[in-house]
């Protein structure tokens, strides 16, 4: 399940990227005149263009997450299988792995392609992002959630 979604996201957000690169002299393009657009950033940083030209940095990281993620997903199946038992590991937090996974594949097929990631959804008020930093928001969020979910439980 967490293999699919992840696929499905950087097909998503590869998919967009790519329709926006081909498209890129029509753009900015107003969807929501003075709300939302479609317009073509080349962001060599992170989130809200902090750390700049930091490539690197960040194909490690993202690497890093990415192993992370693969290594909770295989183990959890390897200890189930062992037990013969269904998946312990919660829906909402493989959701929310799966969901992060899928952005950060995303991302770095990106930095690794290009030198920088293809954002391209601005809401005026927000710095301009994709589909994969949107993947990741909320798989991040709904990983708090689950996390203050599962501490609520171990007080109770």
């Amino acid at each position: 399940m967490i293999a699919v979604l992840s696929l499905a996201i950087v097909l998503i957000d590869q998919l967009t990227k790519i329709l926006v690169l081909k498209n890129s002299d029509k753009l900015p393009l107003d969807i929501i005149k003075g709300l939302f657009s479609i317009a073509l950033v080349r962001n060599k940083g992170a989130a809200f263009g902090i750390l700049q030209n930091q490539k690197l940095f960040f194909i490690i990281i993202a690497v890093i997450a990415i192993v992370a993620i693969v290594w909770v997903e295989v183990s959890a199946m390897q200890r189930n299988l062992r037990k013969k038992a269904p998946y312990e590991i919660a829906m909402l937090f493989r959701i929310s792995l799966a969901l992060i996974l899928g952005g950060a594949i995303g991302n770095l097929i990106d930095r690794i392609r290009f030198g920088y990631v293809v954002d391209f959804l601005d809401f005026k008020v927000w710095p301009v992002f994709n589909i994969a930093d949107s993947a990741i928001t909320i798989g991040a969020v709904l990983l708090l959630i689950y996390l203050f979910l599962q501490k609520k439980d171990k007080k109770e």
